[in-house]
Parts: C-alpha cells; sequence; structure tokens
C-alpha cells in the first residue's frame, strides 16, 4: 500500500488573533481520516501546522518520511478554514508545490478546496474532493495501490471526475495537462465515524500553550455534523443541509475515553449545533454520570433550541457554557438573513442558561445587508440588556454558495479572503467602513467586559468613559458612511 503523508494547513501562528488567544484544538477531521486510513492498514504519517512554524516545517517532515502521497484534508470542524484565511490558503499552495517537488502525488480536500478546485489544481494537485469526500478518496487509494504512476483522468475515471478548462499557458494534472477534479455533492457520502488518531498529537505541546495561557487544557470532539438550518450567509460546503448525529451514548463513551487518556480540563464541541434534541442531551448526561461523570464543556446552539428542559439537560450533562449565533439585537436583519430566531429567544436562552450557572457567549454579525446605524445601536441594546459572559464579533463575510454571496457578487472588490481572523474587512459595499465596524467591536468587547466588572467590584469610572466613546463613535458614524443601505432581497 501507498506510504500517506496527511495533513492540513491551519498555522496558527498565521492568525495574529488566535495566537493572543492561544487556544489551539488539534485537526479533528484531519485525525478522524488517518485513523480511518490506519484501520484499513496503511502506513499513515501526520503532519499537524497548528502549532507548526510554517511550510518549511512540513518540507522538513516531507524530506523525512519520502511518501508517496500527500492528502491535504483540511479539519472541517474548524469554522476558520470555512472562511479561507488568505495566508492559510497560500501555504497549503506552497506545501502543494513542495509536495510535487519531492515526488509525491497529492490529493486535496476542504472548504476552500470545493469552493474553488481549479486554484488547488493550479498548484499541482493531482485530485481535489469536494465535500467529505470519504468514499471517493478510498476509491482513489485503491487505484494508486494498483497504479502509483496513473495519470488523474485514469484515478478518477467513473468517480464523477471532469476535465478542468485552464488558459493553456500552465500544464498540470494528467500528462495531458488536463487536471482532473472529482466531483462529488457536497453532504452525498457524508458519515459519522468519529474516532480520532489521537496518539499522532503531540499533547504535551498543545497542554502547554493551554497551561501557560489559561491554566487549564482543553482538547476537541464533535457529536454531529452538519447543520439543517439556512441562514442566507452561512456556507456548507462539506456536508450540505444535513445534520448527522452520532448516538449520546458514543459520545460520552468517547468523552470518557478521552478523560482517562489525556486527562483534559475542558472539551470544546465543534458541531454547529450541539444536541439539538434534549432528550438526546438528557441520555448523554445519563451515560456519563453511569460512567463517572464527563468533563465540563462548550458548546454551539441555537436561541431557539433551548427550552428549559434543554437548558436542565445541559446543565446536568456538565454544560459549562454555550455560545448562541445571537447575531443583531435587530429583528430586520435577523429576518434579512433568514436566521430563523427572534431577539427575544435570544434573551430568554441567556436568560434560561445564566438561571442554571451555564455561562454564555454570543456571536455577533456587523454589516449585513439592511443594517443601519439603528440596527447597529439595537444589537448594543442587546447586549447592555441581555449581559453575555462574552462576545465575539464579526463583520459580514460573503462565502461562496451561499444566497448572501450572490446578493453582493458583483460588489466585491479585489480582496475576497481576509488574511487573519482580526482582519474585519468589509469586501462588499457596506453601510459603513471597516475601520468603523472595528471601532464598533472593540467597544461591544469593553462593553462586555466592563459589565463583568461592575458586577465583581464596580467600575463606574470606566463605565463613564466607554459612554463618552460610544458617542465620539456614534457622531462620528456620518463620516464613515460609505454607502446607502443595502436591502437583503
Amino acid at each position: 500500500m501507498l506510504s500517506i503523508l496527511i495533513g492540513h494547513s491551519y498555522f496558527q501562528r498565521f492568525d495574529r488573533k488566535q495566537v493572543e488567544r492561544a487556544k489551539p484544538y488539534p485537526p479533528l477531521a484531519t485525525l478522524q481520516v488517518a485513523a480511518l486510513l490506519r484501520g484499513q492498514g496503511r502506513r499513515v504519517a501526520f503532519f499537524d501546522a497548528m502549532l507548526a512554524q510554517g511550510p518549511e516545517a512540513f518540507e522538513a517532515q516531507l524530506g523525512l518520511e519520502r511518501p508517496a502521497l500527500v492528502l491535504f484534508y483540511e479539519d472541517n470542524y474548524n469554522f476558520l478554514t470555512k472562511m479561507c484565511l488568505g495566508r492559510m490558503r497560500e501555504a497549503c499552495l506552497t506545501m502543494i508545490g513542495r509536495a510535487r517537488a519531492q515526488g509525491a502525488r497529492v490529493i486535496a480536500a476542504g472548504s476552500d478546496v470545493s469552493d474553488t478546485p481549479g486554484v488547488y489544481l493550479r498548484a499541482g494537485a493531482d485530485v481535489v474532493l469536494r465535500g467529505e469526500g470519504l468514499e471517493e478518496l478510498q476509491a482513489l487509494l485503491t487505484r494508486l495501490d494498483a497504479q502509483p504512476d496513473a495519470p488523474a483522468a485514469q484515478l478518477a475515471d467513473g468517480l464523477g471526475a471532469a476535465g478542468w478548462a485552464h488558459n493553456g499557458a500552465v500544464r498540470w494534472g494528467d500528462a495531458g495537462g488536463q487536471p482532473v477534479r472529482v466531483r462529488t455533492p457536497a453532504s452525498a457520502h457524508a458519515s459519522i465515524q468519529a474516532e480520532a488518531a489521537w496518539d499522532l498529537v503531540d499533547m504535551p505541546t498543545y497542554r502547554a500553550v493551554w497551561t501557560q495561557a489559561h491554566g487549564r487544557f482543553s482538547l476537541n470532539m464533535a457529536a454531529s455534523k452538519g447543520c439543517s438550518f439556512r441562514c442566507a450567509w452561512c456556507a456548507k460546503p462539506i456536508w450540505g443541509q444535513r445534520y448527522l448525529q452520532r448516538a449520546p451514548e458514543a459520545v460520552a463513551a468517547e468523552m470518557l475515553a478521552l478523560k482517562q487518556r489525556a486527562a483534559p480540563d475542558h472539551v470544546w464541541f465543534a458541531d454547529d449545533i450541539f444536541g439539538f434534541r434534549a432528550d438526546w442531551v438528557r441520555r448523554f448526561a445519563d451515560v456519563l454520570a453511569q460512567g463517572g461523570g464527563g468533563v465540563p464543556f462548550t458548546i454551539q446552539t441555537r436561541a431557539d433550541l433551548v427550552s428549559d428542559a434543554m437548558a436542565d439537560a445541559l446543565a446536568q450533562a456538565g454544560c459549562a457554557e454555550a455560545w448562541i449565533g445571537a447575531e443583531s439585537g435587530s429583528q430586520q436583519v435577523l429576518d434579512a438573513m433568514d436566521k430563523g430566531t427572534t431577539v427575544d429567544e435570544i434573551e430568554q436562552t441567556r436568560e434560561r442558561l445564566r438561571a442554571r450557572g451555564v455561562r454564555v457567549g454570543f456571536f455577533i454579525q456587523l454589516g449585513y445587508l439592511g443594517e443601519d446605524l439603528d440596527e447597529l445601536l439595537a444589537t448594543r441594546a442587546l447586549i447592555e440588556r441581555a449581559q453575555p459572559d462574552d462576545i465575539g464579533v464579526s463583520v459580514a463575510y460573503p462565502l461562496p454558495g451561499t444566497r448572501f454571496y450572490e446578493q453582493v457578487r458583483e460588489q466585491l472588490g479585489a480582496k475576497t479572503h481576509w488574511d487573519d481572523s482580526a482582519d474585519l474587512a468589509m469586501m462588499f459595499r457596506g453601510t459603513f467602513s471597516s475601520e468603523f465596524y472595528r471601532g464598533f467591536r472593540d467597544l461591544l468587547h469593553e462593553e462586555v467586559r466592563i459589565a463583568t466588572a461592575r458586577a465583581a467590584n464596580g467600575q463606574r469610572l470606566a463605565w463613564e468613559a466607554l459612554q463618552q466613546r460610544w458617542n465620539t463613535l456614534i457622531a462620528a458614524a456620518p463620516e464613515h458612511r460609505t454607502a446607502t443601505v443595502v436591502p437583503a432581497t
């Protein structure tokens, strides 16, 4: 069988905001595929970009391993890979080129690969996988075992392959210069295989980063894949609209095993939606209790899914923190997003979870279509009323494949990706400048920080100074207006 080097291209070092957060997680989807391939008896080595210094580290490992095949399988649970940060794309393209230069075949898979396969084919990938692509991957590997030097077109024949047009200036792919991709409809063959090759992870280094910055060690898990809701701005290039949920018994067993093996102090569930139903969470909690108790954990969910029964079940299971896709304090903006939730539901969820001792974070999105200053101030008012324990703030980011992207496609300029997750540059004609939105973000964060400190020990002077900064920013809003309000259609 082929020797395989599997890796990904999310270098935390290239994302200054994430370096400052110091909350690195191993690439869960990449490790799941590594486990799948090893289970078939394949020889697999692992390159973890997360804590590496750059593509040079990959090249060094490439020289040591001398693999016949390099598989770049991005961590589909990491939302930053869906955004395709510019530095990470550049790193992946560089590594593809270096792998080909050393004579390895290359297969690439991930959100950006699914959206823009030609970019990766032109860099030297033999074949790219769209969607999760696990069945297609296994078929390709079987063919490569039999014919390691087969042209890409032959490898992909019968797997939904199609030629990829090019301008003739560069030759890549098979011997005839025609690159080939495997055309896999998103989610067509999605699985819920969850075993991860944890033994390949440099646990001591991850633990050291976490404990030095936070005094605790956190690892990641996933109880499900995908999301069945249809927010207009949310891209789903890997699992489509499907929501695939594991059995609560299996998830509880994995947490108990991880607790025994790696002793994390905390678990981050990377699911878009954790649990979904209260009865699932109750069963999860019961199995954990039978096994001696789980590990405190953080989840993501929707405001309209957190009933009293769900809040009770989450607290019973050991949920320490829940992040809600609040997005906006304006119902008009939520409706434009096709969010399917209400401002009242957001506030009710906050109260339900607070009453049960569960911390709550809000994801907030600024600059969406139809949002003007009044709608921005409604978001500020929501933060003041609900007083979440934490917030994460971004500006609207047009992701390929979404209705939002199609609405602003003609406005997109030369900048198509953020360099890092702190970029917050407007890539379409928003109502206000990027500078204004960054200022609004900073004050929202300060609002939460000071509100928490006030509750603890009083911060009257800091609060008054913050209100003055708000007044200054709001007064300057007309100077930062870049366009009339763009309605969502």
